[in-house]
């Protein structure tokens, strides 16, 4: 066979076989490996965690493995879903028990008087209220703390109609309030507390005559927080901290001392929302924000809430209001950074703004006096809050809180027959 060059001299057709061939040759012994196909035990199996010597996957895909597959599934997301939820109240549990170790601590070192159940609380259990209910009340008004003794505070013994007669006898004759009391914080779960402070001379006749008037009711919760109106708002933060560091209650209320309740029906509204986490409850109002000095309720800082003639945001009047325990253990927690308004209601209102709390409008917990709660009573809507709103609460007090009782109240038994 001979071998051709071609006309320009170049290499045959078969010499360019042969090097191609070659060439290929001297690629597999430099890179010294060849495409293989993958080991079985290298093959991505679709259930990982099928054992050897166990039904194949392909088995699995029957409806009835799978049935049961997703069953399991469901039950391990609701066991992880319970675990979660008990992490969170053991959580909130241990934020509360932080909160009133620290304000026992703080008050313990400025040398503020210690309720004894603020003592005791840490010694023993803590049992389960349904409501803290505090009547903000100041030093000059002891009259309307005894109105509030004579009315719709539980008592022992009834007592005439009139606020004029026989007022001396009937301080002598309150022995056994507290018994009464008592056996409403045991049987229902109520507790109510007339709250206040110290003057700024800690010790002075006016702090003397609060113990000594303590003496005599045990009715009062003494708070490590210096009285004066425009503290209002400090006042407010300081008895939230300590009400939910002394009691485990589900709500815990203010009122004035100048407002007239039904407790019963304040327990039943209440009671509708014990399951909600963060519930803010009262009278919600919007009013316009006072940027004139020497009116009542100027707003210093009116500037924060934007032009002249706009109106605040969202909150509950300051008669009587009602919060969760979350949110009272929130304000327990954060006292020291919450801002404080000149204006306690608007304060409370600011201090939920951006968190994720429901407010409850309900109007019963600011009714007007006689004929209106009377009207509502006799139409079997009893209210549970009354006053005028005028004068921001009951006008005269002292005397006009025993026409609203006797024209509005729900009855002594209501109270005692009710269930939350």
């Amino acid at each position: 066979m001979s071998w051709r060059k071609g006309g320009d001299g170049g290499v045959s057709r078969r010499w360019a076989v042969l090097l191609c061939l070659g060439s290929f040759c001297l690629g597999l012994l430099f890179t010294n490996r060849m495409w293989t196909l993958p080991e079985a035990n290298e093959i991505a199996r679709p259930n990982a965690n099928v054992e050897e010597g166990s039904t194949p996957p392909a088995a699995e895909c029957g409806p009835k493995k799978v049935q049961q597959h997703d069953y399991k599934d469901i039950l391990r997301v609701q066991d992880t879903h319970h675990g979660v939820q008990t992490l969170d109240k053991t959580i909130a549990s241990l934020e509360t028990e932080l909160s009133a170790a620290r304000s026992l601590q703080e008050s313990l070192l400025n040398g503020s008087p210690v309720a004894e159940e603020f003592k005791i609380s840490e010694s023993i259990g803590r049992r389960k209220y349904l409501m803290v209910i505090g009547i903000n009340t100041a030093f000059s008004s002891r009259k309307r703390r005894d109105s509030i003794r004579y009315t719709w505070m539980p008592q022992e013994k009834k007592t005439e109609n009139s606020p004029f007669i026989g007022m001396n006898s009937l301080t002598n004759n309150r022995e056994n309030t507290g018994e009464k009391r008592k056996k409403l914080e045991e049987e229902k779960g109520i507790i109510i507390r007339f709250v206040i402070g110290h003057s700024a001379i800690s010790g002075g006749i006016v702090d003397r005559a609060i113990e000594a008037e303590d003496r005599k009711h045990n009715d009062f919760m003494r708070i490590d927080h210096v009285e004066g109106y425009l503290a209002l708002s400090g006042k407010t933060k300081t008895y939230f901290s300590a009400a939910v560091s002394l009691w485990d209650a589900d709500f815990y209320v203010k009122v004035d001392d100048d407002v007239h309740v039904n407790i019963a029906t304040l327990g039943q509204i209440l009671s509708n929302h014990a399951l909600k986490p963060r519930v803010y409850i009262g009278c919600m109002k919007s009013g316009p924000v006072l940027s004139e000095k020497g009116v009542r309720y100027y707003e210093p800082e009116h500037w924060k809430f934007g032009e002249a003639g706009n109106k605040y945001f969202r909150h509950a009047t300051g008669q009587l209001y009602a919060i969760s325990k979350d949110l009272a253990t929130y304000i327990s927690i954060n006292r020291h950074v919450l801002h404080k308004y000149i204006n306690e209601d608007v304060s409370l209102g600011s201090w939920f703004i951006g968190l994720d709390v429901e407010h409850i409008d309900d109007r019963r917990l600011c009714c007007g006096t006689p004929p209106d709660c009377e009207w509502k009573a006799q139409a079997g809507n009893t209210c549970a809050a009354s006053f005028d709103w005028r004068c921001s609460g009951i006008c005269n007090s002292e005397g006009r809180i025993w026409e609203v009782h006797n024209k509005c109240a729900e009855g002594e038994k209501a109270l005692w027959n009710s269930t939350f």
